[in-house]
This record gives structure tokens, C-alpha cells and sequence, in this order.
């Protein structure tokens, strides 16, 4: 394809405590410059920022001006660093961190905005890793187990605390003149995109992993909702919208306001948002069925596409061309990946130690102690166990403690355990007929923590391959800017196009050890018996624990 000159196109990852800002050449998709915004507010589990408003457990909320400092700062940053020129800008994609779910007015601003509204936790955005809705999930199973709802299948059995009406029906529960305040409950990612066009374009990406919603079937019927409290009844037609976009079309051009404020011309088309993890898959060079990649980061994502659609157990769903197009879409995870390795660092912390430090300390011994040598055993469950059991209410274990323990056979340990997570994914997807023929990484962890990287290809057998991105998901945002420009303004007409000409993969990978292989098979069987001991409720204390840690 010949152009005149180059044109870019803009990607931005709205993670959990930063967004992060790419400019990339349509070209070849190299990344001219980048940019990170931290969020002032970061995530919100304490107290409700500038407000004496303590927060309950198991809260996690953040602050929409957040994202729209983002925009502004990040945007700018980025362009700035890369000398772009603003009209050679063709595209603009969004990727988000999802569920992310906030409440707006018919003026689309959050209600968390506004005065009478701010100091009440409801009114503000409820965060993928907000677990305070577990009653709630349990509330929407249940009824959906009772009725025998087919929706039910395409979600591996059950529906997640972190998705999308857990939240609103917490609303609707704990704060019902938020509740009735709201016009419309909406992810994180659309209402960025309907800012930025002034259009309300919602994704068929976060619609279908996260909200219950198929093409073919649409949302659960009104009659259920109903079953569930007979105010939720109307939902779906009274606080969403039933019109769903698929990934890739072209959501709007930028608004007079919004041009302004990124300082972007207004002729830039701006793709319809889509699941952070599920932008990094195109953007690791995956375009075809049995591959799946990890996006590893504060919590992990396993994405694989297949041409056949399968029922498999604790998924987080399928999507039809929720990935690629023409393909079924699943995505499996942990709740907590790099979140449990910052938590034993911030507790090393204590001592006055920087996590800089920490980290490399601990790595440098732990590389040292063979497979088995800790003679520990751990779960990961430190934020729930996501796949496959799909429940908040799970927490973290350590089995194996003796005087002689130290704290890097603590760290091996945790770094074993989330790759027993892993491996237990992939062994879920198999047994129900979806191939795992081979392993990409991305994301903070994948770039910096080598020595897990080791251990992940040691216990999964399996050889890994890397993203050259950095950025995966920023750039997969950017590709599917790309695609919502188009070709005849210099972009691409698909996804798969986009990354024959924008992905590249590392020349480095790892690859398993074989005698390190045939010890973590050992140790993984114990880590089932774990996990089945204390997941599938032959013993509930760690509930019980959640319990007397709610109420006392």
C-alpha cells in the first residue's frame, strides 16, 4: 500500500491505575512516541476521595475525571514526544479494563459529579475488581440456574461479581435513589467513545463477556430480570441500550469539545471500544484459532479464538467475532496476577525498602532454589479465583510454612502458584475440546518478570513467544483505529490486515526445562487437590473468614 506520507494512528489502554497513550505508524505500526497518565485517584478502596466517606470491603471505584485527564494530558504527551503532525492523525482506538461500569445523566456526565450525589460510593464508577456484588451474582445464578436460562451456557455456569448487572443490581439494592437518578449504567469504554463522538455506541466486545448480551439472542429477557427483583424488569430498555456495535466499526468523529481537549482535528474516526485484553491478542501477531495469549498484568486474561462454539467451564465467555472476526472468542483469567506480587512486596515494603529493591532481591535468590526445593504449595486466590470456578469469595492460601522459610521460597511460591492458575486454564479449555496448540505473553509482567516467565513455560510445557509491544493492548486499541479510518484514508478494512502490517512478535521465548517439567507435574496435582478442597466446598472456611471479616 503506498502512501504519500506517513499517517498514525492514536491507542489508549485504560488500565486499572493509569491510561497508557501510543502514536503509532499505520505503516508498519511501529511506536513513534508514548505516554503514561497515573490517575490521580488511582483506585478507590479506602475512602471517597477529598470526603470523610469510609468505604466498606471488597470496594473498588474510580474517578471518571480520571479518564478524562488522561485524554487530555496523555494525548497531548504523546503527540508532543512524537513531533506528529495533528492532521497526519487518521485514527483513534480505545481499549478499556473491563467491567468498569458507571452511572450518568441524561447529559451523560457521571452522577458522581455532581453535589448531592458524590458522597455516596454508588454514584461513582465500580471498578472490574469492585467484589462487594457478590450477593448480587449469587442472586442472578441462582435465578438463572432455577429458570434453566441458556445464557448461562456461554458463560461456563455462572456469572461473575465483576460483571456488569451484579454492579447495577448492587445499585439497585444499596442505593436506590442512585439508582432511579441514573439514565444510563454504561462500561467504562463506551461512555469514553460516546464522549468522544457524542454518540452512544456500545461494544459488542464488552456487551458480550460482560453484560449477558449475545447477537443471536440479545440481552436475558425482561421476564428474567424481573424474576431477579421486579424493579430490574425494564433494565434493559429504561438504564442501557439494546443497539450494540460490533469491533471495528467506525463509532463517530471527534466532537468540537473533544477535539480540543486532545488537540486532535476533528476528522479522526474513533473505533468502538473494546476489553483491554482483547486488544492485545491482534497486536501479538494472533489472528487464527489454538493460540491463546496471556495478558499479563495486575490480573491475567487467557484469550484464545476457536471456529467452533464450546461450553467450558468458569470462563469468563464466547463472543462470536468478540476477538477476531469470523471466529468464536473466549476469554479465561485469574483475578489477581501482578497484584499478588505487588501485595508481598508492599508487605517487604514495611521494612523501608523500595519495591525496586525488593523485587530484584528477590528474584536474584529465588532464581537459585530448585523446583520443590521450597516445599511450599500456594493458591493465587488472593482477589477470587476467576476460571474456573468463578467466585470473589475465594482467598489466597499458603500450605508448608516452617521456621526455615524464607522470603524468597515465599515469592518462588507465589510465582509457582499463578502458573498452576495458568496451567489449569489451559487443562479446563482441552478437556472441553478447545486445542491450546501454543502460548503468547504480554503485558508489565511478561516484559520484566523473566523468572516467571521460566517457571510458566517450565510448568505448562509449552514454549511462550512475546509481543514486541510493550504496549500490547495500547497498540491493538491503535490497530483497531486504524481499521475504523479505513483504507481509503490510509488505514486498513480489517483487524487481520492491520496485524499482517502492524504486530511483531520478540525473537526471544522460552521454553520448558524438562526435569524442572516432571517435578511441577507433581506439585501440580497437589495444587488441584488444593484448589478442589477449598473451591467446590468440601471446606468453605475461607468464606466463613470473608464473613467474620465483613461483619465484625
Amino acid at each position: 500500500m503506498k502512501r504519500s506520507h506517513r499517517k498514525y494512528s492514536i491507542g489508549i489502554d485504560f488500565g486499572t491505575e493509569s491510561a497508557r497513550i501510543v502514536v503509532v505508524d499505520v505503516t508498519n505500526g511501529r511506536t513513534v512516541s508514548s505516554a503514561v497518565h497515573t490517575y490521580r485517584d488511582g483506585v478507590i478502596d479506602q475512602r471517597i476521595p477529598r470526603t470523610k466517606v469510609v468505604l466498606p470491603p471488597d470496594t473498588a471505584l474510580q474517578n471518571p475525571a480520571d479518564y478524562l485527564e488522561a485524554l487530555k494530558q496523555g494525548t497531548r504527551s504523546a503527540m508532543r514526544q512524537g513531533r506528529v503532525n495533528p492532521s497526519d492523525v487518521i485514527g483513534l482506538g480505545i481499549d478499556f479494563t473491563s467491567c468498569t461500569v458507571l452511572p450518568v445523566d441524561e447529559d451523560w456526565e457521571p452522577l458522581c459529579f455532581k453535589k448531592e450525589f458524590r458522597h455516596d460510593p454508588h454514584s461513582w464508577v465500580k471498578l472490574w475488581k469492585h467484589h462487594s456484588a457478590q450477593p448480587e451474582a449469587d442472586r442472578i445464578n441462582f435465578v438463572a440456574q432455577e429458570r434453566n436460562e441458556a445464557f448461562l451456557k456461554r458463560y461456563g455456569g455462572k456469572i461473575s461479581s465483576e460483571w456488569f448487572f451484579p454492579k447495577v443490581l448492587e445499585v439497585l439494592n444499596k442505593a436506590p435513589d442512585i439508582y432511579r437518578a441514573t439514565h444510563k449504567f454504561i462500561e467504562g469504554g463506551d461512555w469514553i467513545v460516546s464522549k468522544l463522538t457524542g454518540h452512544e455506541k456500545r461494544s459488542a466486545c464488552q456487551a458480550g463477556y460482560k453484560a449477558m448480551w449475545s447477537a443471536e439472542d440479545g440481552f436475558p429477557s425482561k421476564e428474567y430480570f424481573q424474576a431477579v427483583s421486579p424493579a430490574l424488569g425494564p433494565v434493559v430498555d429504561e438504564k442501557m441500550s439494546r443497539e450494540i456495535y460490533p469491533m471495528g466499526t467506525r463509532a463517530g468523529y471527534l466532537t468540537d469539545q473533544m477535539s480540543k481537549l486532545t488537540g486532535l482535528p476533528k476528522d479522526v474516526a474513533v473505533s468502538i471500544a473494546v476489553i483491554d485484553a482483547h486488544s492485545a491478542v491482534p497486536a501479538a501477531t494472533v489472528t487464527e484459532p489454538g493460540k491463546m495469549v496471556i495478558i499479563m498484568g495486575t490480573s491475567g486474561c487467557h484469550m484464545i479464538c476457536d471456529s467452533r462454539k464450546v461450553q467450558v467451564e468458569g470462563i469468563s465467555g464466547y463472543v462470536y467475532e468478540g476477538i477476531l472476526p469470523g471466529l468464536y472468542g473466549y476469554e479465561a483469567g485469574q483475578a489477581s496476577m501482578g497484584d499478588v506480587f505487588a501485595w508481598y512486596a508492599r508487605m517487604l515494603s514495611a521494612f523501608g525498602r523500595t519495591h525496586e529493591t525488593i523485587y530484584a532481591d528477590l528474584e536474584r535468590k529465588a532464581r537459585k532454589i530448585k523446583p520443590g526445593k521450597c516445599g511450599l504449595l500456594a493458591l493465587e486466590w488472593l482477589n477470587g479465583c476467576r476460571t474456573p470456578l468463578v467466585d470473589a469469595d475465594l482467598s489466597g492460601i499458603i500450605v508448608g510454612f516452617t521456621l526455615a522459610t524464607s522470603a524468597e521460597e515465599i515469592y518462588r511460591t507465589l510465582l509457582e502458584a499463578t502458573a498452576f492458575g495458568t496451567n489449569r486454564i489451559i487443562e479446563t479449555f482441552e478437556k472441553h475440546g478447545v486445542r491450546v496448540d501454543a502460548l503468547y505473553a504480554c503485558g508489565g509482567l511478561a516484559e520484566r518478570n523473566k523468572l516467571l516467565m521460566q517457571i510458566m513455560a517450565d510448568i505448562t510445557g509449552r514454549e511462550i513467544l512475546l509481543a514486541a509491544s510493550p504496549h500490547a493492548s495500547a497498540l491493538g486499541a491503535a490497530m483497531w483505529g486504524a481499521v475504523a479510518a479505513g483504507s481509503s484514508k490510509g488505514g486498513y478494512d480489517s483487524i487481520v490486515e492491520a496485524a499482517k502490517r502492524m504486530a511483531r512478535i520478540k525473537k526471544e521465548r522460552y521454553s520448558p526445562n524438562e526435569g524442572s517439567r516432571q517435578v511441577y507435574a507433581e506439585l501440580y496435582k497437589e495444587y488441584v487437590t488444593l484448589q478442589e478442597y477449598f473451591g467446590r466446598g468440601a471446606n468453605p472456611v475461607m468464606k466463613k473468614l470473608k464473613q467474620f471479616h465483613r461483619s465484625c
